[in-house]
């Protein structure tokens, strides 16, 4: 695939589309906007999160960063900071988050803070990118803050430290282990939210997924290719059987971001969706009907599109949750049979294993 640079010959910012008042329901992931209206709509909820700020070391955050990074503006770093602005002022976020570039050869971004969201990019992901694919990083955490996932990504890394803390209390461990596993799910789906968000921001699909690739690749764009790219997604969705399915589920439960090629997959698919569309011609959510949103609605939302996700799945597992709706007899033959390997061709694998081991993000 082609290897652009990018640089300020492009400027797609000149006609790039902008959303006055667009609420972040128009991008969210149905199961991470269902969970986001509901918490919304707790009366104090982030009255009292926020309250607790200090207890999160939100303050201690800052001062590191404000310390020990370098805080981006129109002296440093002025190239983020005008996409900063530029990002903002697309998806109409009247208070521009500030922003730092931490030394870390690790290519990574976040946006945290439970007041004031604050955002924080490596260096590793500044020297990887290119000038529109840091577009969409920067979008995607603007993303990030307007949908309010700060907040709850704040309370997942308190949470996370809790347990460490609290490990040696018999079942203390296990119940915050659990909430945090409830937590990461979301958060997964926060993520392809965002990764939404920066397409809207770019509004390149293609700097989209180069930047996607070289998250799981590196800076090597000329060995690789976008299609061979989905075309791992693919496998990994299809291939293997029950035995592998388990071991996808095993892989992911630790992580808070999905594997780099499933986001790559699900985002082109979204691009190609009438959503997508309809947010381009300037139909879309605003964010003055926000409080009006039904909750039951988001919740019932959510649930239609795992239902629909379980229908179109390639995987064998929901293939097998398919076959006990639909119910198929014999299934505990048919799993014993899978799991001893004595199994003939199951649904979609037969033999065959899929190694899907993508790099994180």
């Amino acid at each position: 695939m082609s290897d652009n640079t990018g640089g300020t010959e492009r400027l797609p910012g000149r006609d790039r589309r902008r959303f006055p008042g667009i609420s972040s329901r128009a991008y969210e992931h149905p199961s991470d906007r269902s969970a986001l209206v509901a918490l919304r709509k707790l009366s104090g909820f982030d009255t009292v999160f926020k309250a607790l700020s200090g207890l999160l070391t939100e303050r201690s955050l800052r001062l590191l960063y404000l310390a020990n990074s370098v805080r981006v503006s129109d002296e440093q770093f002025a190239h983020l900071n005008a996409m900063l602005r530029d990002a903002c002022y697309i998806l109409d976020l009247e208070r521009v988050p500030p922003m730092y570039v931490s030394q870390d050869p690790n290519p990574n971004a976040m946006c945290i803070g439970l007041d004031k969201p604050i955002i924080v990019v490596t260096t590793g992901l500044v020297e990887l990118l290119d000038e529109e694919e840091m577009r969409a990083v920067v979008g995607h955490e603007v993303g990030h803050a307007l949908s309010g996932h700060s907040v709850y990504r704040t309370i997942l890394l308190f949470l996370t430290n809790l347990a460490l803390k609290v490990a040696w209390i018999p079942l203390g461990n296990v119940a915050i282990m659990a909430v945090v596993t409830a937590l990461r799910e979301w958060f997964r789906k926060s993520e392809l939210s965002a990764d939404r968000a920066g397409l809207l921001v770019g509004q390149d699909l293609q700097a989209s997924m180069r930047g996607l690739m070289k998250l799981a690749g590196g800076n090597h764009l000329h060995q690789m290719n976008v299609d061979a790219f989905l075309a791992q997604a693919e496998e990994y969705e299809s291939g293997g059987d029950l035995r592998d399915s388990v071991l996808k589920i095993m892989n992911v439960l630790p992580r808070s971001h999905p594997f780099t090629t499933v986001r790559a997959a699900e985002l082109k698919k979204w691009a190609e969706s009438r959503d997508y569309q309809r947010i381009m011609d300037g139909h879309y959510p605003r964010r003055e009907d926000d409080r009006d949103t039904s909750v039951s609605d988001s919740i019932r939302e959510s649930a239609n599109h795992y239902t629909e996700s379980v229908k179109s799945s390639k995987d064998p597992l929901m293939g097998l949750v398919r076959d006990i709706a639909g119910g198929a007899g014999d299934l505990g033959g048919r799993l014993r049979d899978t799991f001893t390997g004595k199994g003939g061709s199951g649904g979609s694998g037969g033999s065959n294993g899929a190694n899907g081991s993508d790099s994180s993000s």
